[in-house]
């Protein structure tokens, strides 16, 4: 099977959809912990929800990402550039992954159910423990701040690709054919 040029549009468009959903949700959750007006119940129902949708989309979005065919890296860029980027990309998957797992089996260890939309009780992944839920909640941040400084780090590359290089990598998630 030949390589396309740009990336498949279902890939394009889980990117896009989840890099806005994504920044969203790392600001949501920044602003539910420093709050503590009448918003935050709704703010970590929100954001409780979302994470949770987010879970799906990445699961949906690896399973495609294995089985369509996507761009080549450009041939003239460096190694340590090219191995860079394969790493950062499944970095970002995992952490994709990992984050909304981890927040679900903090409430879990915390007593709290998670309730999808408000209208859909989820199982608890862990049995209610203190101990767990100071951990999970350590690791929750943490993850929270890897993601956040691994995405910069991808925005950071795109444009560079896109301003700098200008080699169509940009370009291929765009939906925009390579120049040649």
């Amino acid at each position: 099977m030949s390589r396309p040029q740009i990336f498949p549009w279902p890939l394009r468009l889980l990117h896009w959809l989840m890099a806005v959903a994504l920044l969203g949700m790392l600001f949501v959750g920044v602003g539910m912990v420093a709050s503590v007006e009448g918003s935050q119940p709704t703010l970590v129902a929100w954001h409780k929800s979302l994470g949770v949708v987010l879970l799906a989309l990445v699961c949906l979005r690896l399973v495609l990402r294995l089985l369509l065919p996507t761009p080549p890296l450009p041939a003239d860029m460096p190694g340590v550039q090219k191995l860079a980027a394969h790493a950062s990309h499944w970095l970002l998957y995992a952490l994709m992954f990992a984050q909304p797992l981890v927040g679900w089996a903090m409430q879990s260890a915390a007593g709290y159910p998670l309730v999808l939309f408000g209208q859909w009780p989820l199982p608890a992944l862990l049995a209610e423990n203190a101990g767990h839920y100071s951990l999970l909640r350590e690791a929750h941040a943490w993850l929270a701040y890897t993601l956040f400084a691994t995405i910069l780090l991808h925005l950071a590359a795109g444009l560079y690709h896109g301003l700098i290089r200008r080699d169509g990598v940009l370009e291929a998630m765009l939906g925009k054919q390579r120049p040649l």
